[in-house]
């Protein structure tokens, strides 16, 4: 008979859209609902999470209408439950870090949303916590497993691109200020005393992309501007935004092999947009180019790159989009917080490390805090290396 070990997961900040969206309805309950994940030896590890939160009506009911038996707002109660196996954080980042050292303190297996902190130095301190008491963290680097990026990863992994010479992103959309219509995300992310801001949300995402397609980020010269400057919040009170809703970023980075590449992201909460998806990335090599979004990824070989020629005096006839060919997935593949999630418990149950840890969280937190501080001064920074 196979057996099966159940991991006890505490959800905390499951009210909140990226909270219960992606790690709660679309990752923890299917994993629960299919009968858990099967390990290598051929056991099984079930999950059964606790919702837990600040809003007890909110919680209850979520609990009910997902048929999850156990939920409270008591948080410390819930880490000091030795009961409970992982604890999962995905509320402010103003509260995160406290949250994350009291349950490392307790000797849970820790998994959560980034940032992981306000300052690089508590971002450092969480990882050295985490490496001294032995425990799995893994902290959410969701785009890596996005099947647009898999697709680009591959490609660079097969030497499609010859040598890589720079990557374009562009992120972001139009959030609505709150006034005429409710805005789409929430207002503490435009308050920088809340723990908002673009560059704070966003830099800790670039970094673990760049890293994990491309290699290390080895200097950051940023422009973070606040192109709005009065929204209005979930009571309909006008107030006044003081984190940057947009960012601008130039990063020089280093592939495996030595190779200098040049990288510019866009980051913008103020831009409509033009283009097939919200996020899209594109290297160009010598060898070929590609553009990757959330899902799908086009590609162009040197072979097949046409020649175009600048006439301002002529209309453009060529269609420069139908030049290029779509990259197969060659794979089924699941969303990408279920996936992490599931690679996180298989962690848990051997017992070793995530490969998305506390560090690889701290150097995103330190490209942050250096591309905020790159904007104030104008100048481009160095990115020293983290040791512990």
């Amino acid at each position: 008979m196979t057996e099966t070990k159940t991991i006890r997961i505490a959800m905390n900040g499951i009210t909140g859209r990226m909270g219960y969206r992606q790690h709660l309805l679309r990752s923890i309950l299917p994993i629960r609902d299919q009968g858990g994940i099967t390990l290598a030896d051929g056991s099984k590890v079930q999950v059964e999470p606790i919702l837990v939160g600040r809003n007890e009506a909110k919680i209850r009911d979520l609990a009910q209408q997902h048929k999850v038996e156990h939920w409270t707002t008591d948080l410390d109660g819930i880490i000091n439950d030795p009961t409970v196996d992982v604890v999962f954080d995905a509320s402010m980042t103003s509260l995160r870090a406290a949250t994350l050292k009291k349950a490392m303190a307790a000797g849970k297996h820790i998994y959560t949303e980034k940032p992981t902190a306000e300052t690089l130095a508590e971002a450092v301190e969480l990882a050295r916590i985490a490496q001294e008491a032995g425990i799995t963290a893994g902290v959410v680097h969701d785009k890596l497993y996005l099947p647009g990026l898999v697709k680009l990863r591959r490609l660079v992994d097969e030497g499609f691109f010859g040598r890589i010479l720079s990557l374009r992103g562009e992120f972001g959309y139009w959030v609505f200020e709150g006034d005429h219509q409710p805005a789409q995300r929430p207002s503490w992310n435009y308050r920088k005393e809340d723990g908002g801001g673009m560059t704070t949300d966003m830099f800790c995402h670039w970094n673990y992309v760049l890293e994990g397609i491309i290699g290390t980020v080895k200097t950051v010269n940023a422009n973070t501007v606040t192109h709005i400057p009065a929204r209005w919040d979930e009571q309909g009170k006008e107030y006044k935004a003081t984190a940057d809703d947009a960012a601008y970023g130039i990063f020089e980075l280093e592939t495996p092999a030595g190779d200098p590449v040049l990288a510019q992201i866009n980051s913008s909460w103020a831009v409509r947009v033009y283009r097939d998806e919200l996020v899209e990335f594109q290297i160009d090599g010598t060898h070929g180019s590609a553009v990757a979004g959330l899902n799908k990824c086009v590609a162009q070989q040197r072979a097949h790159t046409p020649k175009p020629v600048w006439n301002p005096d002529l209309p453009v006839t060529e269609s420069f989009r139908d030049q290029w060919q779509e990259v197969p997935a060659n794979a089924e593949l699941d969303n990408g917080f279920k996936l992490q999630w599931e690679e996180f418990l298989r962690d848990v149950s051997a017992g070793r490390e995530h490969r998305f840890g506390l560090l690889s969280a701290a150097r995103g937190v330190q490209l942050a805090e250096l591309g905020l501080q790159s904007s104030a001064e104008r100048r481009t920074l160095d990115i020293p290396e983290i040791t512990l």
